[in-house]
């Protein structure tokens, strides 16, 4: 099997689990106890944020580890939202992930004022725009670094510079998760309050992932218990599933330079060789490296996929979270798609995995797989 869907997920780093195994059995602590066992656990959570902060140059204490990107997202959007009442008002751009756009759904239903802000036909926002929606009663902003389906590149930075114009009291969130896997985040340079990223998209472990929380922002729990994090996220620490976290940062954070220039050849090569057969739905110019979207003219993608699956080539036609749902991408709605248009997209994904060959591989499977079916 090809595998060329790392966007849903991908393969875990051999580093990665080396670093965690020690805390399968020897360092099995609950970080929260008092005694040894506890403290060498509580020591490496503790170094581990530390080193997790140092990527993203931000302080140890905002960084806020939890259950994954679904988590993160949720309690930035509801946590900040919730800390303001019914005056919580949302914005959030139409592609969202369905964890920020759901998380604003409910704040709806808890009677906060939520405000959509539409894109253009590639998937891009106007900082403008998402702005213009913004008043005295917007507790939180939110838009993703980098679409999970089209690999769409927002500026953030320019969203968050004319939200603060608009309202300074408002809190920028992005959800970059997908971002991290081939460009260098710095909240700084962003000028984000939250940020969300989850470590199965580069490498590491599925169910652990972190939100950076600038210090000053109130953030109302979503998961309340015991008061670990800082009274922010409540919950036993999985230690070993935030090591092997980190450990994917940094091995990411080293790699990247190789990864870039490796990925752009075989997506570069990928889209070359089935050119005769489809269209990137995204200018190259406005997309990650790791993302090819395509639309194959005239062919059914759920039959595609099927074809492709019986010939080893393992992609996707929308996010991991709407696989199997027969209904159109929320995504390409957005963009201007009609049901016919958007039922002949294919989102091809490389990875750290990714080998010299596999673009001219892959093309040749989808060319032979499209054949076939006409």
């Amino acid at each position: 099997m090809l595998y060329l869907d790392h966007a849903a997920t991908t393969p875990m780093r051999p580093q990665v689990w080396e670093a965690m195994e020690p805390f399968v059995s020897d360092r099995f602590g609950n970080p929260s106890g008092s005694h040894d066992v506890s403290r060498r656990a509580k020591n490496a959570l503790e170094a581990a944020r530390e080193r997790a902060a140092g990527i993203l140059g931000c302080n140890p204490k905002e960084v806020v580890f939890t259950g994954g990107g679904t988590e993160s997202d949720n309690l930035a959007v509801k946590g900040v939202a919730l800390s303001k009442g019914s005056r919580g008002g949302v914005v959030v751009g139409a592609t969202e992930h369905e964890a920020v756009l759901e998380a604003a759904a409910f704040l709806g239903r808890l009677g906060c004022r939520v405000g959509v802000a539409d894109v253009d036909d590639v998937g891009l926002l106007d900082p403008e725009r998402v702005a213009g929606l913004v008043d005295g009663e917007t507790s939180v902003v939110s838009v993703m670094t980098v679409n999970n389906e089209t690999g769409a590149v927002q500026d953030v930075a320019a969203i968050s510079e004319a939200v603060k114009r608009a309202n300074p009291a408002t809190a920028v969130h992005t959800d970059a998760i997908q971002a991290f896997v081939s460009r260098s985040i710095d909240v700084n340079e962003l000028g984000v309050d939250l940020l969300s990223l989850t470590g199965h998209k580069f490498g590491g472990p599925k169910g652990v992932g972190l939100l950076y929380v600038r210090d000053g922002q109130v953030l109302e729990p979503v998961l309340h218990g015991g008061g670990q994090e800082l009274g922010r996220r409540s919950g036993t620490h999985d230690v070993m599933g935030v090591i092997g976290f980190v450990e994917a940062m940094e091995l990411t954070e080293k790699d990247r330079s190789r990864f870039v220039a490796d990925v752009i050849t075989e997506r570069t090569a990928f889209e070359n060789a089935v050119a005769s057969v489809a269209t990137r739905t995204v200018p190259v110019e406005h997309t990650s490296v790791q993302h090819s979207h395509l639309r194959v003219h005239g062919v059914r993608n759920e039959t595609l996929l099927v074809r492709l699956d019986r010939r080893g080539l393992a992609v996707s036609a929308a996010s991991a979270c709407q696989s199997g749902a027969n209904t159109v991408s929320h995504v390409l709605r957005a963009m201007g798609m009609g049901p016919g248009e958007a039922r002949e997209c294919l989102r091809v994904s490389f990875g750290w995995s990714t080998e010299p060959g596999d673009g001219v591989r892959g093309a040749q499977i989808l060319l032979d797989a499209v054949e076939g079916m006409r």
